[in-house]
């Protein structure tokens, strides 16, 4: 093996990859089309195969500690193996299907602080070492969310940030390691209310929707009172006032625990 061909399997000199995506922007269960453009090296190598994988940083919480990690929640592959030449160029258009369940990054044109979502792309290279590209995907709301984040706002709830946290909601469809919470700060018209924390989980039929209650004081001690979560058909997110429906719920929630 001459020196080229092991410096390309320590990772100098061997393939590059670059990813384009068409159009970042995509709402859960649609599709990202772009394409992966490998660069040949100094020398010709093998590509046995090529893999596309979605990726979002998570907050792991254990006894003694908390931190964040990279967990990756899709994959798919793309492409057969080939030879790549010298110095050539090989590109491999793609269409990557976003699941249900990946987490909204941005509400109304603002990004939410604390939720990211990625496309991390793996070339898998004989006899070297993978060489790999990470590129940010915007996810919107689908109506059924847009509608229950759009109720929210208009009841007077101001965006705070969101999180996505290692674990699992009951009583969802969840079927992700991990889920996310989007938080608010509670108006005036909600005096004992302090936060409101949503989490949506979706399927192809329908959302959970998951509302968490806090009231002044923190999440320490009383300051978690209500959990409420129920069901909503793609099919029927107009048939509802969803502003008023939460109006009426907080009221009723609120009142039995001497909040409103």
């Amino acid at each position: 093996m001459g020196l080229k061909r092991i410096l390309a399997a320590l990772g100098a000199g061997g393939a590059s990859v670059e990813t384009v995506l068409h159009e970042p922007n995509v709402v859960p269960g649609g599709v990202v089309h772009g394409e992966v453009r490998i660069q040949g090296g100094a020398v010709d190598q093998r590509i046995e195969g090529l893999t596309l994988g979605l990726q979002a940083r998570v907050e792991v919480e254990t006894q003694d500690s908390e931190y964040r990690q990279h967990v990756e929640f899709h994959r798919q592959r793309i492409g057969d193996g080939f030879a790549l030449k010298e110095g050539a160029v090989h590109v491999v258009p793609f269409a990557l299907h976003i699941p249900y369940e990946t987490p909204v990054t941005a509400v109304a044109g603002q990004r939410l602080r604390g939720t990211a979502v990625g496309v991390a792309t793996e070339l898998a290279i004989d006899r070297a070492v993978d060489a790999g590209d990470l590129d940010p995907v915007e996810v919107h709301p689908l109506p059924v969310q847009h509608a229950v984040l759009d109720a929210l706002a208009r009841l007077g709830f101001r965006l705070k940030g969101a999180e996505l946290e290692r674990g699992h909601l009951r009583n969802t469809r969840q079927r992700l390691p991990f889920y996310q919470e989007i938080e608010f700060f509670a108006p005036p018209r909600y005096p004992g209310l302090n936060e409101v924390e949503l989490s949506f989980i979706a399927d192809e039929t329908a959302v959970d929707v998951v509302l968490e209650m806090d009231r002044k004081g923190g999440l320490s001690g009383e300051g978690s009172d209500a959990l409420r979560s129920f069901t909503v058909a793609h099919s029927a997110v107009g048939s509802t006032d969803w502003a008023d429906y939460l109006h009426q719920w907080i009221h009723a929630v609120g009142g039995r625990r001497g909040w409103i």
